[in-house]
């Protein structure tokens, strides 16, 4: 099952960390370029480069079986805690961000240097490869997103853990109107019971979208996971 080859907005100075960024539903990486282009305008993470990949055309079920960008199917919009997640999917994509971490590795950037991040599926998608990731990550977020496989998630982690200490950041609006603020919540409740760090921010009278202070909380967020290194070592 193919897809379209991510976007990628290069470092403007040397390549010291990259940032992926997953889309939602029906979307694409060019929706969610305006992240990069907002940050280059303003000289914000000159050394880092963006990678904005492609969910393959898949068959969603609640659209009626049509054909869309998703990381996975999604059978039904019922509660969280009941309803049931298309796995193969979802273990086939979380394949999929694995392979873009390894590829960073592969060009010379420090895996603590690399952040996993998305927003709705995109971020369910980066928190579930985030945390069962074999390599250590420099950070992990998710905007309006939920938990994938939480019956199953715990034993996809490596025995390592080398996540186990990777600072989460969750963003949602308590308006939302597609992915409960509930989830979000429960999501990042859940997280911490099981030892992860989560900060979890909520963002008033937000729908299903990103809000303005949501991103300036990211940009604070990723300023403290990837500081520029500047002349120090590391990257290509």
């Amino acid at each position: 099952m193919s897809s379209a080859a991510s976007l990628v907005v290069p470092a403007i100075k040397r390549h010291t960390s990259t940032v992926i960024v997953a889309h939602g539903l029906g979307d694409s990486g060019a929706g969610w370029m305006f992240l990069a282009e907002n940050w280059r305008l303003r000289n914000k993470f000159e050394e880092t480069k963006f990678v904005f990949p492609n969910a393959p055309q898949i068959p969603i079920t609640v659209n009626m079986g049509m054909r869309m960008p998703g990381w996975y199917d999604i059978s039904d919009f019922g509660d969280l805690a009941t309803r049931s997640d298309d796995e193969a999917g979802v273990l086939r994509s979380q394949k999929v961000f694995h392979s873009l971490i390894a590829d960073e590795i592969k060009n010379g950037i420090p895996t603590e240097r690399i952040v996993l991040g998305g927003f709705s599926q995109g971020g369910a998608m980066s928190l579930m490869a985030g945390i069962t990731s074999p390599t250590k990550l420099g950070g992990i977020f998710g905007l309006s997103c939920y938990l994938l496989l939480r019956e199953k998630l715990q034993s996809l982690v490596p025995a390592e853990n080398p996540n186990k200490v990777t600072p989460i950041f969750m963003g949602h609006g308590d308006a939302d109107q597609v992915v409960r603020y509930t989830w979000g919540k429960m999501t990042a409740e859940k997280l911490r019971e099981w030892g992860w760090s989560v900060d979890f921010k909520t963002y008033r009278g937000l729908q299903h979208s990103a809000a303005p202070e949501e991103i300036d909380d990211l940009e604070k967020y990723l300023n403290q996971r990837i500081p520029p290194l500047g002349d120090k070592a590391g990257g290509s």
